[in-house]
């Protein structure tokens, strides 16, 4: 239900409609991924552990997976995943512009890792087909972490569409 106007007294509900009576219902699947980290900065692939969300929770399902990061020192990106040294080039050049020490303000000491994470962004959408993530034949999905090591979480939505 919708309220039409939230700042009149009567509360009018009604159903959300997309257009002259056609009504858009999303079901989502909600799912949480746990990512322990070893480095200070590191780029983890988590490919295989949404994909395996997604085959045991909606096998065949078809739709879009929303990928997010619910943290302000680390993010999530779709790179390269066949060569290794791509994630090491990537965080070398990170690492070259935004320098762990370069006289921050922020008493806590980890700006570096803030303006990171700001840089490559919070969340990805990925479509998915048949159950299965559509990625491009090199691509995969990293967490990258900007203040570690630490116990990081990742929410996985699934929706069909």
């Amino acid at each position: 239900m919708c309220i039409t106007d939230p700042d009149d007294d009567d509360l009018i509900k009604k159903p959300c409609g997309v257009s002259r009576g056609l009504f858009l219902f999303i079901r989502a699947l909600i799912m949480e991924l746990t990512v322990n980290t070893r480095e200070t900065t590191e780029f983890v692939d988590i490919t295989r552990d949404i994909q395996q969300l997604i085959s045991s929770s909606a096998p065949g399902a078809n739709g879009f997976c929303f990928i997010f990061v619910p943290h302000t020192t680390a993010a999530v990106t779709i790179n390269e995943n066949a060569d290794p040294s791509v994630k090491g080039d990537i965080l070398k050049v990170l690492n070259d512009i935004v320098p762990w020490d370069a006289g921050y303000r922020h008493l806590e000491g980890n700006s570096a890792a803030h303006i990171k994470s700001t840089l490559v962004g919070s969340s990805q959408w990925v479509t998915v087909e048949d159950g299965r993530l559509n990625l491009g034949t090199w691509q995969g999905i990293y967490f990258c972490e900007f203040d570690g090591p630490r116990t990081r979480r990742v929410h996985v939505r699934l929706m069909n569409g």
